[in-house]
């Protein structure tokens, strides 16, 4: 059993901006046709957006440039950067969020008309020519053999990406109230003796907890959560001292280090936003 989220906390697991516009998600596009086997969409939204829990009928890959999103899948949490994307199975609820000035692009493929389909949630590379496809996809007036010869193509390129940055949540009541107070507050430095005292539990039961439930130690999780939030705050034009302080790290350097541990790269070598 998971303990809930704080009221002021977002669909998106961090806590919601007060700019922020929630949305009920739709179960397909106004204008989607059922002759379609892949359909895309795009929008710029020019505040903070989050959908409500919700599912489609139809498999979903979304995808943001300029910015990040962050999906909330049950008890994992999915930080999808530039140049990636999610896809999300027909029937899968989820709940999401994107930076504002964002530019938000969805495809809907038909569930039986698809060859090419992941049974579970998975982020996928965007490479230039998907994206392409996909963006012309968006066109409602394409004939309809240019449309099987655009999806055809997606089917060939739409590979799952090699770094499927994903955060687990334990859902475990002992170590619940730890995982959503550093949801709420990346920055919160309480050492594994402090929580343990003010739970009232052992420090040996809180590490096979977060063990057992998430596969990584208190301190490996918890650095995991700081750069899937960090990403959120880089995309939005934060600098990395500030970034750093905001998730929790005294010096920049250790910042980066920890970077580097999780993402394979610094966060001076992300794409920038402009």
């Amino acid at each position: 059993m998971r303990l809930p989220l704080p009221a002021h906390a977002g669909h998106g697991a961090w806590r919601r901006e007060p700019s922020t516009v929630v949305r009920r998600g739709q179960s397909l596009p106004p204008n989607m046709r059922e002759s379609f086997v892949i359909f895309a969409e795009t929008e710029t939204p020019p505040a903070p957006l989050e959908w409500e829990p919700h599912s489609h009928p139809l498999h979903e890959l979304v995808w943001a440039r300029g910015g990040t999103m962050t999906t909330r899948v049950g008890d994992r949490i999915y930080t999808v950067s530039e140049g990636e994307g999610l896809w999300l199975p027909a029937g899968q609820v989820h709940a999401g969020r994107l930076t504002a000035n964002v530019e938000f692009h969805s495809a809907f493929f038909s569930r039986h008309r698809t060859p090419v389909a992941f049974a579970a949630p998975t982020v996928i590379t965007m490479v230039p020519l998907l994206e392409s496809l996909l963006r012309h996809l968006a066109r409602t007036d394409l004939p309809s053999d240019a449309r099987e010869r655009a999806e055809s193509v997606v089917f060939d390129v739409l590979q799952p990406s090699g770094q499927q940055l994903r955060l687990q949540l334990p859902g475990d009541r002992r170590i619940d109230p730890i995982a959503e107070t550093l949801l709420n507050d990346p920055s919160d430095g309480r050492s594994l003796d402090e929580w343990a005292q003010l739970l009232g539990i052992s420090e040996r039961t809180i590490t096979r907890a977060f063990r057992h439930t998430t596969g990584l130690s208190f301190a490996q999780w918890r650095r995991v959560l700081r750069v899937h939030h960090a990403l959120a705050l880089l995309s939005e034009g934060w600098d990395v001292r500030t970034t750093s302080e905001m998730v929790g790290y005294a010096q920049p350097s250790s910042f980066i280090a920890a970077f580097r541990t999780v993402m394979g790269t610094t966060p001076g070598s992300l794409p920038t936003t402009s």
